[in-house]
């Protein structure tokens, strides 16, 4: 009997060493949201072999009721290789997808963190103030998860907050004139109200 495959497109969270032949994955999709691919490390035509960040169009299938998913075939859609040659835009980047991995996504708003997704990636490859762009993404993430984020948790803030917050979600990253100082801080502050006012896992 074949085994049940499927096409998506998934977006790589986490990986993990290789063990017995394969490489461990995390994945996101819109379809489905997060779960776990293994790919042979042996390489084949039919693939190329994933890598963080990476965007891919995988052939996957299973022979266990789709508890565990095998990679068969596998395209390259983007590589985000701009990550890995600056180390605060990898540091940035591999907390954000590790957040996305740690958190379960619900279905309605799945097309929208894949968007988040490929968006932050994209910035944080531009090694163009990866602070800001992680600041932007998990501030967005929560809001597409259906928290009241804008209307419950700015009004927290004082004034010359509200104001640099504004700045950070609205300016392109090239216009961002935020100290290092500011953005850690606000992001401190925006993950605290996270971790007490909803179900979000930031650790």
């Amino acid at each position: 009997m074949p085994r049940p495959s499927q096409q998506v497109e998934a977006f790589v969270l986490l990986k993990r060493p290789p063990s017995d032949s394969f490489q461990n994955y995390t994945v996101f999709s819109a379809e489905h949201g997060t779960f776990l691919v293994l790919q042979r490390t042996s390489q084949k035509s039919t693939q190329h072999t994933l890598d963080l960040f990476d965007e891919a169009s995988l052939l996957i299938e299973t022979s266990n009721q789709g508890q565990t998913w095998f990679v068969k075939e596998s395209q390259l859609i983007t590589r985000h290789s701009g990550i890995g040659q600056s180390y605060p835009a990898l540091l940035h980047a591999s907390h954000f997808g590790a957040l996305i991995a740690r958190n379960h996504v619900h279905e309605e708003s799945r097309a929208h963190v894949a968007a988040l997704l490929r968006q932050a990636f994209t910035a944080f490859a531009s090694a163009a103030r990866p602070n800001i762009a992680h600041f932007k993404a998990l501030y967005c993430f929560a809001r597409d998860e259906g928290y009241p984020i804008k209307q419950h948790w700015i009004p927290t803030l004082p004034p010359e907050d509200r104001r640099q917050v504004a700045e950070l979600l609205n300016k392109p990253l090239s216009q961002q004139i935020a100290t290092d100082t500011a953005v850690t801080r606000l992001h401190n502050r925006l993950e605290e109200y996270l971790q007490g006012h909803t179900e979000i896992l930031i650790d």
